[in-house]
């Protein structure tokens, strides 16, 4: 068959053979320019379908997570730089002793292993499966309107084609963000100073580790020295790891929020639309842009925004007890009370990476009521002690709830009188499940009945049969 008898399903699927297979380097830009009516840049294109095919080499139309993962550690290697012997013997002997200071101020006990020295390139390889489960959800959202909004704007005639190329046009949208996530984990590798900087327990469950090469940047300014710098960071990075070992569901928990959190968002696709209905091929970085800027990512839902105070709420009950234990262990450190406020500040504020990760998947990981939070776990820890303290975190249905953090009073009530032997003071909810336990509340038909409140319209006979003054009542 002649190029002259060929049709132009025909030389798009040729052109989509050679853009995404061995051949691409020698795609005729004519080509394209007879199915589209575009002037392109034969340059420009040469060097776009090098990148696409990069991209695609995979062949499963997926996002590239090993993209992501390359791109970050690029990021975080530039510098070549790597943990010296001596760095490794002062973090090794802080966090010897942080232990020992631990052990006397909480009842959750050491570690499995030894905390570590971590490069900024062993971080991202270590923490890139969490990062993937956390982003593969909005990810999938932005792939998923990328490829209907480019499918509305295709003409009519070249509809089918287009949908039968759906492989190929939802991994430039993942190839795309899994660039821009790889960016923006490369660029967090060279901000954060240990495992729980970010809050969420991002390297395996028991692990603990410092990054020595981010060490000196987080103490700039604050005057404080190296030594006591070490040992309060290594005494928080240890707090916040044997928590997440001792509450096993504790890890499952905080991911499940906020992965639930990040399932819920909306892509807005009328900007994705009108991205797609003036798209300039010689402007490839417009989408990337828009992607980093979290301009996709419309205002929050109210069910976004309720998952959201949730989320912050279970940060902030975990990090204001990584914050009392940590203060009471490092109460020898004359700048204990500097460093503290230095972190809390940095946590409530986030780095330029950190802000970069909100806008790219929707989410900022902030404790917005960790003083609150700390403020309850000191004052429980004055009632009732540590132990008692530290064994709310044994079962998931004990942990405070955010009303507690409000007012711990009802709180501290409650572990008093456990301390005491004593029956805890009864609340609502204790009332409403003795009802339900007791048949009050369901009917022999499986529906609720009013509570006998004794007024008008009788209550049931002492038998426990459904009469009034006027006769049986319909069950």
């Amino acid at each position: 068959m002649s190029d002259d008898d060929r049709s132009p399903e025909d030389e798009f699927q040729e052109l989509l053979k050679k853009l995404f297979g061995a051949g691409g380097a020698g795609i005729d830009p004519e080509q394209i320019e007879r199915l589209t009516g575009m002037q392109i840049d034969p340059a420009m294109l040469q060097q776009l379908m090098h990148q696409m095919q990069g991209a695609f080499a995979s062949g499963d139309g997926g996002i590239p997570w090993e993209n992501a993962e390359r791109q970050a550690l690029h990021i975080a290697n530039q510098d070549g730089l790597s943990v010296t012997a001596g760095q490794r013997t002062d973090l090794d002997q802080a966090f010897v002793l942080a232990n020992m200071w631990l052990s006397g101020v909480t009842a959750i006990s050491e570690l499995a292993q030894p905390a570590r020295a971590l490069t900024r390139g062993d971080w991202v390889s270590q923490t890139m499966p969490v990062w993937q489960e956390l982003a593969e959800p909005v990810a999938s959202s932005i792939t998923d309107a990328l490829m209907s909004a480019l499918g509305e704007q295709t003409p009519e005639e070249m509809r089918g084609i287009v949908e039968g190329a759906g492989r190929v046009m939802r991994g430039i949208g993942g190839s795309l963000f899994a660039g821009q996530l790889g960016q923006v984990i490369g660029r967090l590798s060279r901000e954060v100073v240990s495992g729980g900087d970010v809050g969420i327990p991002l390297l395996p469950a028991g692990e603990a580790a410092i990054l020595p090469q981010n060490f000196a940047d987080f103490g700039r300014g604050l005057e404080v020295p190296d030594d006591q710098l070490a040992l309060y960071l290594g005494t928080r990075e240890l707090a916040h790891a044997r928590l997440f070992r001792h509450a096993k569901w504790l890890r499952l928990h905080l991911i499940s929020q906020v992965t639930e959190y990040a399932r819920g968002v909306e892509v807005d696709t009328a900007g994705l639309e009108d991205l797609a209905g003036r798209f300039n091929p010689e402007n490839p970085d417009e989408l990337r842009e828009l992607l980093e800027s979290g301009a996709l990512l419309p205002q929050r839902s109210e069910a976004q925004t309720q998952a959201l105070a949730r989320l912050e709420n279970l940060l902030a009950t975990v990090e204001g007890w990584v914050d009392v234990v940590t203060a009471d262990a490092t109460s020898r450190l004359p700048d204990a009370e500097r460093i503290g406020e230095a972190v809390r500040r940095r946590r409530a504020v986030g780095g330029p990476a950190e802000q970069a990760l909100g806008a790219l998947v929707g989410l900022e990981l902030r404790p917005r009521r960790l003083r609150e939070a700390a403020a309850m776990w000191r004052a429980v820890t004055d009632a009732v002690g540590m132990e008692a303290r530290d064994a709310l975190w044994d079962y998931s249905d004990l942990m405070p709830t955010a009303a507690d953090i409000d007012d711990p009073s009802a709180l501290v009530a409650r572990l008093q009188a456990r301390a005491r032997g004593e029956e805890a003071p009864r609340d609502e909810m204790d009332d409403a499940l003795e009802r339900l336990l007791a048949g009050e509340d369901f009917g022999s038909g499986g529906e609720a009945d009013a509570p006998d409140t004794g007024g008008e319209g009788g209550t049931g006979d002492a038998d426990g049969s459904p009469e009034g003054p006027e006769g049986p009542r319909p069950v």
